[in-house]
């Protein structure tokens, strides 16, 4: 912001002047202030589960539904130079799951500890899960019925069965 010196003698040439670079200065902040708006292509980045058992947090709360984003090559590099994963390559999906994870329940922090201390059923669950959204891009799968043997698709995303 520019700094001037009034005079009684031209403060209405003043005004004049400044009115035009006030104006432009206001329209050039108010983009800044307001956040980008984001395009939507119809790409769905965020898909949401439900775990078959939960994860259960120190204070005994269970944690069953989430969120989990489309991984990134990063992601999918990071874990490759991970000591841990060099020590013992089956902890790469414990690295990778907590990378792609934004939200489990109430937990918004998921890291390589919450995943170890998971069940194993959703731990396999999850890795599923990452592998639908991230090569076939949805969390529907085609199941037979034990019964009467007729195809049907499910959304493994957490719908109850019966629900639409």
């Amino acid at each position: 912001m520019r700094r001037r010196t009034v005079t009684a003698g031209n403060l209405e040439d003043l005004l004049q002047v400044t009115a035009p670079a006030q104006a432009s200065e206001q329209a050039a902040a108010t983009p800044a202030a307001a956040p980008p708006r984001r395009e939507d292509h119809g790409l769905r980045t965020e898909f949401e589960f439900e775990l078959p058992r939960g994860y259960v947090d120190e204070a005994g709360t269970v944690h069953r539904h989430g969120s989990m984003r489309l991984a990134t090559a990063r992601d999918e590099l990071r874990p490759q130079i991970d000591l841990r994963v060099k020590e013992n390559p089956a902890y790469l999906s414990v690295v990778l799951l907590s990378q792609v994870i934004t939200r489990l329940g109430d937990i918004t922090d998921v890291h390589a500890g919450i995943v170890e201390r998971m069940y194993a059923t959703d731990v396999a669950f999850l890795q599923d899960f990452y592998r639908r959204v991230n090569s076939e891009g949805h969390t529907r799968a085609a199941v037979t019925c034990p019964h009467c043997e007729g195809g049907f698709e499910v959304d493994l995303s957490g719908g109850r069965l019966g629900e639409s």
